[in-house]
């Protein structure tokens, strides 16, 4: 299958993205790129999006991603709603693991029975 998804460019703390044509099982870090349809930086707001190959690539059968499709419904390439974004919440297991290993019962005291 056929997706359209952002890949990540730039430096740390300055993302910059490429809007590709890739497929799916490919790494979204990288990998073969079929087609570089665009450019979205989120620091200056710029975006430059080919609206004839996106339009082409949709009608083939590539899905957007997200992101990518909200991007779309923006500058009006397609219309419709736009789609809610899943934004994964870091784990905060090790911190609590953290606490629970500090906190000792004040009660109690470990101590070997004297016989």
């Amino acid at each position: 299958m056929v997706v359209i998804r952002l890949l990540r460019v730039g430096r740390r703390n300055q993302p910059a993205f490429k809007i590709v044509v890739c497929d799916r099982r490919n790494p979204s870090t990288g990998g073969k790129v079929l087609e570089h349809v665009g450019f979205y930086s989120p620091q200056t707001k710029e975006k430059v999006l080919k609206g004839e190959r996106i339009k082409y690539w949709l009608s083939v059968g590539a899905q957007p991603s997200d992101t990518v499709y909200n991007l779309l419904i923006e500058n009006k390439i397609i219309s419709g709603g736009k789609r809610p974004i899943k934004i994964k919440k870091k784990k905060q297991e090790k911190k609590e693991e953290v606490k629970q290993g500090e906190q000792k019962p004040s009660g109690s005291t470990e101590s070997t029975p004297k016989s």
